[in-house]
């Protein structure tokens, strides 16, 4: 007898067609029948050692976050509510171009104290890897929800040609191509790139390029996180079409917003582009979250000359009076690379975590906040936080329009991507609550997206890009990963006050069949895994 049969489900099966009343029934880790208005038909409904009554819940696949920073959190904290809550069962980490595979000795503690506002220092991790394929098999040993890899450009360029705003040579070059075909080899989905970040910001389109080829021999994507999401947005969003094309590699846009005050209203250019685009035959998707502020680390704003060499570098140039007030003039009255063109509006940026707990009283205002009751000049505030947190301080930055979030929203190529940050005492919601916001606000109480499409943008259009052949959908023979949720009354709990509150109405989520939220509350179950690229 098959282990479990969930009854009278509103299946909305993934594929964007009207959801259907019927009985799913679960072995094995797999779908294996699925018998429709059951009840209605008279017919013999199927048994299994479990019965669950799913009367009034949508059963749909689960939830593929395309843009997660889970990178340790996976590892560290087992119960991983944050996202198994709100209903995700795969993520896909190693993200704008800088994550913990492939590395060496040197290259793992600079990617650590770099990227430390994202995934905290990672003192309390056993660091037992160096390839990506041996991260996979750490993830293997079992976590909360499944996880695929992409391959971190930036950090794949630190371990060839370290931290400097120089072109790689032609022995470099080959190094980074044979490092981006092994990590390929060894499962990952694709390659990720932060080109707003350094080391990776100082890659030419030429060596992207040549990268971008050994992940589309591979059957992979780019995924990158572009150079602009401010005053060059569009031309930013053209140079990574056109790069692309070149290289005749799939291109998925990393959380695809239009940012900032030049930007307001001018999504639909961003989207015109991407029209014309698919329409000559490029292969394009894109993620996005449903909120307007973004977030990233408070040193990811500086000019990148500032941050060339890596972190030891920034802080003895913050150290620096006369090279501070270069920053500054950079920042403030230029629009420094790092800001996106865009002179610093420190009324936009709050903070939202710092690694130090005696910087506490900084979390929750913005920096012109904190200068007013200090008595201090913005940049002042700015300074003494990265250098007393060495560099940890994240941040949110208020710069978005929710009429460019609903238009993005709606186009046909578009996924769903948390972006979360865990780390700080205040993360942006996003972490917490960016799958049952989709549902409860945009869906129900916008109706921006119907149900149905809805849930295809967030399992089978990213299954899709990851080339998954069993999951995304609710078919027979697909991997249980699946949802229940409560449409009348699911929705984010998290909120900017109050972060870490989870969802409400998604009562069950599976991973492989097994139950890692039974009843609104998470199991000891640690039923995922890495998904590596299947070859093509």
């Amino acid at each position: 007898m098959e282990e479990l049969v969930i009854r009278d489900a509103d299946v909305v099966d993934g594929s964007g067609a009207d959801a259907y009343r019927a009985d799913v029934v679960v072995d094995g880790g797999r779908i294996v029948s699925i018998v429709k208005e059951a009840a209605a038909a008279g017919c013999q409904r199927p048994k299994a050692r479990r019965e669950l009554d799913a009367e009034g819940l949508v059963l749909s696949p689960g939830f593929i976050d395309m843009h997660a920073h889970s990178d340790l959190a996976l590892l560290r904290d087992p119960d991983h509510s944050a996202k198994a809550a709100q209903g995700v069962t795969l993520e896909v980490i190693g993200q704008d171009g800088l994550s913990y595979a492939p590395v060496d000795d040197r290259t793992l503690g600079e990617v650590r104290r770099a990227i430390a506002g994202w995934n905290g220092p990672g003192d309390d991790v056993d660091f037992d890897w160096r390839s990506v394929g041996e991260y996979l098999d750490r993830l293997d040993r079992g976590i909360a929800v499944n996880a695929a890899y992409l391959v971190p450009q930036g950090t794949v360029r630190a371990l060839a040609v370290g931290w400097d705003d120089r072109e790689a040579t032609e022995a470099e070059l080959e190094h980074m191509r044979r490092l981006v075909a092994e990590g390929m080899e060894q499962g990952a989905v694709g390659m990720s790139s932060g080109l707003t970040y350094t080391p990776g910001m100082y890659a030419k389109d030429a060596e992207l390029t040549e990268l971008c080829r050994v992940v589309a021999s591979y059957g992979g994507y780019y995924c990158p996180h572009h150079r602009s999401y401010g005053a060059g947005a569009l031309q930013a969003y053209e140079e990574m079409v056109e790069l692309a094309r070149e290289a005749d590699c799939p291109l998925h846009l990393a959380h695809a917003t239009m940012n900032f005050g030049v930007n307001k209203g001018r999504a639909p250019e961003l989207l015109t582009l991407l029209d014309g685009a698919l329409a000559a035959g490029a292969d394009i998707t894109l993620d996005t979250y449903p909120y307007t502020p973004g977030c990233t680390t408070l040193v990811a704003l500086l000019p990148s000359w500032a941050s060339e060499g890596g972190p030891d570098q920034i802080m003895k140039r913050l150290a620096d009076d006369d090279t501070a007030e270069r920053i500054r003039h950079h920042m403030e009255e230029i629009g420094s690379d790092g800001s996106h063109g865009v002179p610093m509006e420190w009324e936009t940026i709050e903070i939202s975590g710092t690694g130090d707990p005696a910087l506490a009283e900084y979390v929750g205002r913005t920096v012109l906040e904190s200068a007013r009751l200090r008595g201090e000049t913005p940049w002042t505030v700015a300074r003494h936080l990265l250098l007393a947190d060495r560099l940890a301080p994240t941040i949110l930055q208020h710069v978005g329009h929710e009429e460019n979030v609903r238009a993005i929203m709606r186009h046909r190529v578009h996924t769903g991507g948390s972006d979360g940050i865990l780390q700080g005492a205040k993360p942006h919601p996003r972490a917490y609550g960016t799958f049952p916001h989709y549902l409860g606000h945009y869906v129900r109480e916008l109706g921006v997206l119907p149900l149905e499409e809805c849930v295809a943008h967030l399992t089978s259009r990213p299954a899709a890009r990851l080339r998954l052949p069993d999951r995304g959908l609710v078919r027979e023979g697909y991997r249980a990963d699946l949802v229940l949720f409560d449409p009348a009354t699911v929705a984010a709990g998290s909120t900017y006050e109050n972060p870490r509150v989870l969802p409400t109405g998604i009562p069950h989520v599976l991973v492989d069949g097994r139950f890692v939220m039974e009843d609104g509350r998470r199991t000891d179950v640690l039923a995922g895994r890495s998904v590596r690229r299947v070859p093509s």
